[in-house]
């Protein structure tokens, strides 16, 4: 039977789990305290009522800080709870249509199309042929051609037209 290993913690090293024998300390005010033993620097930060923080693990000797870690840890939180709520997650809406399509239908998607385009969404459009549909292709390419030229200005084509089958389908991204 193995002994079972020490769960690593994420994040920096807090006092006693510095590893380090000698540490260069820098206090609360950025004013550097020089390069000293590692338990006289956790004295220093017991004395002075803080906690002594690996903040370069990697650089000889490691440099510490002498912080409040439970008020650090707390605000990386809330920057990281505070980008989470900034950042947009991308979706591909998809907008299908017969290539017989009426203009009113075809005016009706297009707008939608642009209000997904507004929101940073991407759109793939999709043409279905049925029956001897597949017979005029072209007409599907044409719809497609013309989605192309009138979208132009606010989104531009990521994946180019490509027929599967019977359908025939192209993406736009916002530009």
């Amino acid at each position: 039977m193995t002994a079972a290993k020490p769960e690593a913690k994420d994040g920096p090293r807090v006092n006693h789990d510095i590893t380090a024998p000698e540490v260069l300390v820098i206090d609360e005010s950025n004013e550097k305290r020089g390069v000293m033993r590692k338990l006289d620097a956790i004295r220093l930060a017991e004395e002075e009522g803080f906690d002594l923080v690996e903040v370069a693990p990697n650089s000889t000797p490691p440099v510490c800080r002498l912080m409040d870690f439970g008020k650090f840890k707390y605000e990386q939180q809330k920057k990281a709870a505070e980008a989470r709520k900034k950042q947009k997650i991308i979706e591909v809406k998809e907008l299908k249509m017969r290539p017989s399509i009426d203009d009113h239908d075809y005016s009706t998607k297009l707008k939608a199309a642009r209000r997904f385009f507004e929101e940073g969404d991407k759109v793939k459009f999709t043409l279905r042929f049925r029956g001897r549909e597949m017979q005029h292709q072209h007409l599907g390419m044409q719809l497609l051609q013309r989605i192309r030229t009138e979208l132009d200005e606010i989104a531009k084509v990521e994946q180019d037209t490509k027929l599967e089958g019977r359908q025939m389908m192209m993406v736009m991204a916002p530009r």
